[in-house]
């Protein structure tokens, strides 16, 4: 039996989750064949097996990776911000923009949530976090009313979350993302502290 390194391990890890995120993208997850995915990725079956169980690990590991950066790409944008306002606002409306991304609308909104039933808890709680954060910071600038932001942090993402599925599951996903941006400047106003 032929031993691997490390390296190549990963690296063999790397192709499948490359080759599965352009292939998904393209075709959708019921489309596509493992036997295909693996040709794609000049791997066999088995590295598939070995290192996602099955195709639908695969689809779970492509999905965390693109949660991944996507978290990345919003933190970004708040670090970016004239203001922490300014800012949660910015990403709020970011996230919203996303859902009319090809990759993202094909894979995270539409076939994970039919195959896997939408995000993992642990990129739900990542997310509700990652916005608790900035949540509990405009409440100590006084920017946002007092109020628990745990709760306040559940809301807004489980909010904004359902807009992002609402939005990728129409054929008029420009008219939708107006219509949930609006929704979206008029729901974070009543946020604001008013003393």
């Amino acid at each position: 039996m032929v031993r691997r390194t490390r390296a190549e391990m990963e690296e063999t890890r790397a192709k499948l989750l490359a080759t599965a995120r352009r292939v998904f993208s393209e075709q959708g997850y019921a489309a596509t064949s493992m036997d295909d995915l693996t040709a794609q990725a000049g791997l066999t079956r088995g590295a598939l097996y070995h290192h996602f169980g099955d195709k639908k690990g695969l689809l779970a590991a492509v999905v965390a990776q693109l949660d991944a950066e996507t978290d990345a790409r919003l933190q970004a944008i708040s670090d970016g911000a004239d203001d922490a306002w300014d800012g949660f606002l910015r990403r709020c409306g970011a996230y919203l923009e996303m859902a009319l991304e090809p990759e993202i609308q094909r894979i995270v909104l539409r076939d994970a949530r039919a195959v896997l039933g939408g995000a993992s808890p642990e990129s739900q709680q990542h997310c509700v976090h990652s916005m608790q954060r900035l949540i509990e910071q405009l409440i100590a600038q006084s920017v946002v009313a007092p109020v628990d932001a745990q709760a306040l942090a559940s809301l807004i993402y489980g909010s904004l979350a359902e807009a992002a599925f609402w939005i990728a599951e129409g054929e008029d996903g420009d008219a939708r993302l107006r219509q949930a941006t609006a929704a979206l400047e008029m729901l974070l106003r009543g946020l604001k502290s008013t003393g």
